[in-house]
């Protein structure tokens, strides 16, 4: 009957053993392609993930301060996802979701974890060249445009840094599984609309929290240390290493890894024949 769905196009959805081969093959794809293709597209992510860091330190600045925390975080979280939505259905390469996706090929053996380490480095460094870049732009653009103030950045940066270790371990946990759950969920989705639907909701809960997302909180800290907001470079490798280290776990075990459990677990497919059961009796 999965068989069925699969194959039905009007299925709202595909099967989960659909989503993971189609997630595997995606995995692989990306695992053998070019390094510097795939540094070109996590450039690419890397810049266009930083419009949510912008977008949330314009709506600080020109909702003059926001009387209600929550709306404040509701605003921030939405307009946030907007930059989500240019990566994910853009298809360039997001270093939070290649650790959860280009896992499943290292846990069917289909891939070795040298390869895996190769796609993640190359993903994440490209991915952090872009946002600095951007944060440049943003610190030499924005406050002479009267679109940002530095304090926002401030504001932004300050949700993230002074912190425990554990407390950004945690939460780049919590967003690494949100990511994972926007990628596996998308993979699961037959049309446009339905993938922007689980990308805005997924990842509005990341600038909602705030949680620790290594790509856009890199935006948002650099951005924060080249307008004098208090920030220095010792807090951006304090930020960076817990919460890569948070992402992984929470994409590749939490996603990765229960996904493909369960799929590898399921055991035989089922197909009942009504007809046939009707014609017995």
């Amino acid at each position: 009957m999965s068989s069925d769905t699969e194959n039905d196009p009007s299925g709202a959805s595909l099967s989960y053993r659909r989503i993971l081969e189609r997630e595997m093959e995606n995995a692989l794809q990306e695992i053998h392609r070019p390094p510097k293709g795939v540094f070109l597209s996590g450039l690419s992510a890397g810049l266009n993930l930083s419009f949510g860091a912008l977008f949330m330190a314009m709506a600080l600045t020109f909702s003059g301060g926001f009387q209600s925390k929550l709306v404040q975080q509701v605003v921030l979280g939405s307009v946030s996802s907007i930059a989500f939505l240019f990566v994910v259905i853009g298809q360039t390469e997001l270093f939070t979701a290649h650790s959860t996706m280009a896992i499943l090929p290292v846990l069917d053996d289909r891939a070795s974890l040298t390869e895996l380490g190769r796609v993640w480095s190359v993903t994440l460094t490209s991915n952090l060249v872009g946002c600095v870049m951007f944060a440049v732009l943003i610190a030499t653009v924005g406050p002479s445009m009267g679109i940002i103030e530095a304090t926002a950045f401030g504001e932004l940066a300050n949700a993230l840094l002074p912190l425990p270790w554990w407390v950004i371990l945690l939460s780049g946990v919590i967003a690494g599984w949100l990511m994972g759950l926007v990628t596996w969920l998308s993979a699961s989705s037959r049309d446009t609309v339905g993938r922007i639907l689980f990308v805005i909701l997924g990842t509005a809960m990341i600038g909602f929290g705030p949680f620790h997302h290594s790509i856009l909180g890199t935006t948002e800290v650099v951005t924060a240390l080249f307008l004098n907001q208090g920030v220095t470079i010792g807090d951006f490798i304090y930020f960076i290493v817990w919460t890569v280290l948070g992402n992984i776990i929470g994409g590749s075990v939490f996603v990765g890894l229960l996904n493909y459990g369960h799929v590898a677990l399921a055991g035989e497919e089922q197909d009942v024949d009504f007809e046939a059961v009707e014609n017995e009796s």
